[in-house]
């Protein structure tokens, strides 16, 4: 999307530096009307709030700094565009970086391989004498540098002249300080003193090879770091069979409309969203959800587009196409979290301002230094050391040290099923100290299942399951639901029931098959003159696993017990276990009953309860845990009737969002309903954290050692200076290297990838166990 509300995306292209991130923020903050603005060099994307304010305005000042912008879009055709871009730019730089070396090459055997060999340097001199050398030398380097170095001129200069300096302004003044010395040295040697002159068209030359190196390098790893969002793009269908007229016809994903029959053949992948209308499948999800194991899908069920069918046939109506599908959701919300800053950003953001004036500032410093108090010939030693100091200057791993990060987790989590809604997201959930869970629909299923039935001597559990069935079939209460649900669901038929009645409080009751069927909780067994102790020891311990007991009586005999919860799924237990591994306390917030709640909580091992809370009063209960020890809380709910507690958490996570992501309270959308994202999602957080922070310690510490080294400090006591093109080399190698570190992030495993079976838990399943939701 271009625009959301008031914010309006730009493709930003031009910058190569963290200077040039905080100069497009700069002119486009000084643009009227304008709030916020928010420049990722990862993503080369701004995102301006600019209420009123016309995209044109915002292009204009972008390009009055120096760079070329345009609206940006999150779909197929503007990420196909980027790649474009982004292959150009790799394919110039390459070209650069072979006519750059092929000039370079010869300079470096003349130069450096004369003062290496003394006999090769007798040679050169005997067969061409040192003023032709010297010609030649200035006319490779020249080409070299006004060839494929043009790039640092074009873009450093004006940025100079606008006295914004950028990487390219260090790159151009250091090239041009070594070229414009020897050019002195070649062409007006008087100028010099005689024991200073010297030419260094090769430092020049290696220099401007050196960096575009380093910047092919890191343009070819910018460009996996987005990897994510092009797989994710390529799940869509190019086309669509759909019913018109009454024949399938093929036509463009862009012409389906909703309410279109659409038919999808095994092995297909599934164009848009809608809900089956007619067939069968099992359906692979993995790519939107995370989930391994394909999902069954039947008449009624929801279908995602860009998901693989499998092999049923099936027809389904279109009710989400184009930008409002989920897949079209998913990537515009893995690009918003991709161009955020994280608040560890602000301190970068403020270094990296002034970051490239301090070095031109240290550079003349360290010339004057040299010049003044250096050996002789100071003018050599001053150039060659400012020189240095210029080069060896690297705001590039700063301004990617962030972003590249971000960028590779975020689209790392989405494979995963996990949605940052915010980038931010990122850092405060690694922050969290507590998980404070909703009951039902995360750490449940969210809605009762029959999950136990035990009959007496003389009745026989399959007989029965019909009968209470039948009788229940006409009460409207979800334990009766799910009674019915569980009798269908092992193919039982339901008979016709007559004199149906109901005992608010007690039970219900009904003539089925000749038979007079009754169905409560204990008191309306003793009612009706029938004593439930012979089912006591089985009651107190379905009560002991959270369960609700019903008694069934047939022709006024005790005949069993049933009960119904809202069944644990399966994969809570393993994700508990990995949160808890992950050092997090873990706290149950439910608007069940303390016994229930309690005996939940004893099955999974969970460390408070806070039972019997209503909706409403659960956003306090986070504030309570977050005053106790200052805790930061992250809130897992079910994004719909927990937002007041998501919002006020200080991460929201919504679980079991399905196919509704816009959930505008959570800050985390776990696409698979599955609590094991949870863990994943914080483990992701903190292996991002900690790499932006190795990223940052390495951009950093990089500078604070190495430009004290350029400008000569290691000279008084060990006699140790670094040369022009070991201070390109390690430039190059340093935004290349925190790339690199970024892109591991790739490899992340996640602690805990547990499907859900497909199939419901059922009362055939003694073991099952649940509490009420």
């Amino acid at each position: 999307m271009t625009t959301a509300g008031h914010t309006i995306e730009l493709a930003i292209e031009g910058m190569t530096c963290a200077s040039c991130v905080s100069h497009v923020e700069r002119a486009l903050l000084r643009t009227p009307g304008v709030t916020a603005a928010s420049v990722n060099l990862a993503t080369e994307r701004a995102a301006v709030t600019a209420p009123g304010v016309a995209p044109a305005a915002l292009i204009e000042a972008v390009e009055n700094a120096g760079y070329d912008a345009a609206l940006a879009s999150s779909g197929q055709e503007q990420t196909d565009r980027e790649r474009e871009n982004r292959a150009a730019e790799i394919a110039a730089l390459r070209s650069d970086v072979v006519l750059a070396a092929i000039g370079t090459l010869p300079l470096l055997v003349l130069e450096m391989g004369a003062h290496l060999y003394a006999p090769f340097h007798h040679w050169l001199l005997g067969t061409f004498g040192e003023q032709p050398i010297r010609l030649i030398s200035f006319v490779l380097a020249t080409l070299v540098l006004f060839g494929p170095g043009l790039r640092f001129h074009r873009k450093g200069w004006p940025a100079l002249v606008r006295l914004a300096p950028d990487m390219n302004s260090l790159v151009a003044v250091g090239a041009a300080a070594a070229y414009g010395y020897s050019l002195v040295a070649t062409f007006a040697p008087e100028w010099l003193p005689e024991n200073a002159r010297f030419t260094y068209y090769e430092a020049a030359a290696v220099v401007v090879t050196l960096i575009l190196l380093g910047r092919l390098f890191e343009a070819r790893a910018r460009g996996g770091a987005g990897e994510a969002i092009r797989r994710l793009l390529t799940l869509g269908a190019k086309t669509a069979r759909v019913i018109r007229d009454g024949q399938e016809q093929d036509i463009a994903i862009e012409a389906v409309q909703v309410g279109d029959i659409v038919s999808v053949r095994p092995g297909e992948k599934i164009p848009v969203d809608g809900v089956i209308v007619e067939g069968a499948s099992h359906i692979d999800e993995a790519m939107i959800t995370g989930e391994p194991i394909p999902a069954s899908r039947r008449v009624g069920d929801s279908v995602i587009g860009g998901s693989v069918n499998g092999v049923g046939a099936f027809r389904f109506r279109a009710a989400r196409v184009g930008a409002d599908t989920l897949l079209a959701q998913i990537v515009q919300t893995v690009q918003r979290a991709q161009g955020a800053k994280l608040p560890i950003q602000a301190t970068v953001d403020r270094v990296t301002l002034w970051f490239v004036p301090a070095v031109m500032a240290l550079a003349t410093l360290t010339f004057a230094a040299w010049l003044t108090f250096g050996p002789s010939p100071a003018l050599t030693y001053a150039l060659v050391n400012a020189v240095a100091v210029l080069i060896i200057a690297c705001p590039c791993a700063m301004g990617l040290a962030t972003p590249t990060s971000i960028m590779v987790g975020t689209g790392k989590a989405a494979e995963l099923g996990i949605l940052f809604r915010r980038g931010e997201a990122l850092q405060q959930l690694r922050n969290a100290t507590v998980v404070a869970v909703d009951k039902t629909g995360t750490l449940t299923r969210g809605k009762p299942e029959l999950t136990d039935i035990e009959a007496l001597p003389g009745f026989a559990a399959d007989d029965l399951l019909p009968l209470v069935a039948a009788v229940e079939s006409r009460s409207e209460h979800p334990v009766a639901a799910a009674i019915v649900a569980e009798a269908r669901r092992r193919g039982f038929a339901i008979p016709e029931t007559a004199g149906f009645a109901a005992e608010p409080g007690y039970g219900v009751s009904a003539q089925v098959a000749g038979r007079t069927v009754q169905v409560g909780a204990d008191r309306y067994m003793r009612k009706l003159g029938l004593d439930p102790a012979p089912l006591a020891d089985a009651a107190a311990r379905l009560g002991r696993d959270g369960k609700t007991p019903l008694y069934a009586a047939v022709d006024g005999r005790l005949a069993a017990i049933l009960a119904v919860s809202d069944p644990i799924k399966p994969t809570t237990p393993a994700a508990l276990d990995a949160l808890r591994a992950l050092g997090l306390r873990i706290v149950m917030i439910t608007g069940d009953n303390r016994a229930t709640a309690d005996a939940i909580a004893r099955r999974l091992g969970i460390d408070e309860v806070v039972a019997e809370v209503l909706p409403t009063d659960k956003a306090a209960v986070v504030a309570r845990l977050q005053n106790d020890g200052a805790a930061k809380v992250a809130f897992i709910g079910d994004g719909v009737n927990d937002a007041p507690a998501l919002a006020q958490a200080d991460v929201g996570v919504a679980i079991g969002a399905g196919a509704d992501i816009a959930i505008e309270s959570a800050d985390v959308v776990l696409m698979s309903g599955n609590l094991a994202g949870a863990a994943n999602a914080i483990a992701l957080s903190r292996a991002t954290i900690r790499n932006i922070r190795e990223n940052l310690a390495w951009a950093f510490g990089y500078n604070v050692v190495l430009i004290p080294v350029a400008a000569g400090a290691l000279y008084p006591a060990f006699g140790i200076l670094m040369s022009p093109m070991f201070a390109g080399l390690a430039m190059a190698f340093s935004s290349v290297s925190v790339v690199a570190n970024a892109l591991r992030l790739r490899g992340f495993r996640p602690v805990l990838r547990e499907a859900e079976p497909a199939a419901p838990t059922g009362a055939h399943r003694p073991d099952a166990a649940g509490a009420v939701a």
